[in-house]
């Protein structure tokens, strides 16, 4: 009798199991059959030709991406170093004040306007427009100043503060006050230091002065007294201009 009882559980045992995995499935038949799927539906989609076009000229666009990205940088760089080499010769002759063979070149060397102009997209090219703005200042051509200034762009602790400086003579000189006196206040503020910002301020005091805005400028001059006192700016001329327009408001 024992017997037939163990027989009988075994039996039990067997149709329980059966009947379980009726119930729960395997896991790995699910992902066996999600995974033949997936695969039936991607050889579906590659056998529709209008799929497979999107999916090449996709690629196509990516690779053409990449292409000119390696290929733009490379030309860049390459046209750099062309406009270093003609720029040589053309800041020479700024720096000795040749400003119209400097600006337009002649014989073989190329002038700092066509640099400016032929190499805009190059870190050379840049800085070719800070010359050429600088040198319309010098001749008196405000407006030429002030576009091609506006052009130069540098992270530089001094260039790019001085283009501002330059701006703001530009428009001093055109009597655009309100805009001299932004651009002197984008000078001093920009990476102030010590050595660039006083001679800044001062610039911005008496652009203020001349806006006849003498608070303003009484408070750029005791700015530069508190926090420039060891400059020249500092320990002089703003001293005697604070005093004298505070002379000049108690009147």
């Amino acid at each position: 009798m024992a017997k037939k009882k163990t027989e009988s559980t075994t039996v039990e045992e067997a149709v329980y199991v059966l009947e379980k995995d009726k119930k729960n499935p395997e896991p790995v038949e699910k992902k066996t059959d999600l995974s033949q799927n997936l695969v039936t539906q991607t050889e579906d989609f590659f056998e529709n030709p209008k799929n497979r076009n999107v999916v090449f000229i996709g690629l196509g666009v990516v690779a053409l991406l990449i292409a000119g990205f390696f290929g733009f940088n490379y030309y860049k760089r390459t046209q750099n170093v062309e406009a270093q080499s003609l720029m040589s010769p053309a800041v020479f002759l700024y720096e000795a004040d040749s400003l119209k063979k400097a600006l337009n070149g002649g014989g073989a060397n190329e002038g700092l306007q066509t640099i400016a102009e032929d190499y805009s997209l190059t870190d050379a090219g840049n800085l070719a427009d800070f010359y050429v703005g600088a040198a319309h200042l010098k001749e008196g051509r405000f407006d030429e100043a002030i576009e091609f200034l506006k052009k130069f762009k540098s992270n530089d602790l001094l260039v790019q503060a001085r283009a501002y400086c330059l701006i703001g003579d530009a428009y001093l000189e055109k009597d655009e006050l309100s805009d001299a006196i932004r651009y002197y206040k984008l000078a001093s503020e920009y990476k102030a230091n010590k050595f660039t910002t006083p001679p800044y301020l001062m610039k911005l005091a008496l652009a203020q002065e001349k806006n006849k805005d003498l608070e303003a400028a009484i408070a750029t001059y005791e700015k530069i007294i508190s926090e420039y006192s060891d400059s020249m700016e500092g320990q002089q001329a703003a001293k005697k201009h604070k005093a004298r327009l505070e002379g000049l408001t108690r009147k």
